[in-house]
């Protein structure tokens, strides 16, 4: 059994600024990627920023520049970094992983999902 636990959600005023945590626990073996993803109502949900076991990271282009990925391995725990946040930003994050539960067997997992509101 393996659970993601977010934190860091809430409302921010534009131009603000939220870091997002997100914690793997359980029946771990190693981590391949870790990530967000976030779904604004009507609209789907779309990759904000991955990064994987050596570090590389990957950004949606509306996000370039003002988020930053981040990684501590030992602790199973993804960072997510948002500065000069807007309206747009505004949406339920959810936190992703890529887990090897053994060495053979590899699955996807999601978190709750925490709530970013970016308003005036």
């Amino acid at each position: 059994q393996v659970q993601l636990v977010e934190s860091g959600g809430g409302l921010v005023q534009p131009g603000g600024s939220l870091r997002l945590s997100c914690t793997a626990s359980g029946s771990i073996s190693n981590i391949y990627r870790m990530g967000w993803h976030r779904q604004a109502p009507g609209k789907q949900r779309e990759l904000v920023a991955i990064i994987t076991s050596t570090g590389s990271t990957s950004y949606a282009d509306s996000v370039k520049g003002r988020f930053t990925i981040s990684r501590d391995t030992p602790k199973n725990t993804v960072y997510l970094q948002m500065n000069n946040l807007k309206p747009e930003d505004t949406a339920v994050y959810s936190c992703y992983a890529n887990i090897y539960t053994s060495p053979w067997a590899r699955s996807d997992y999601w978190g709750q999902g925490t709530q970013v509101t970016v308003s005036s």
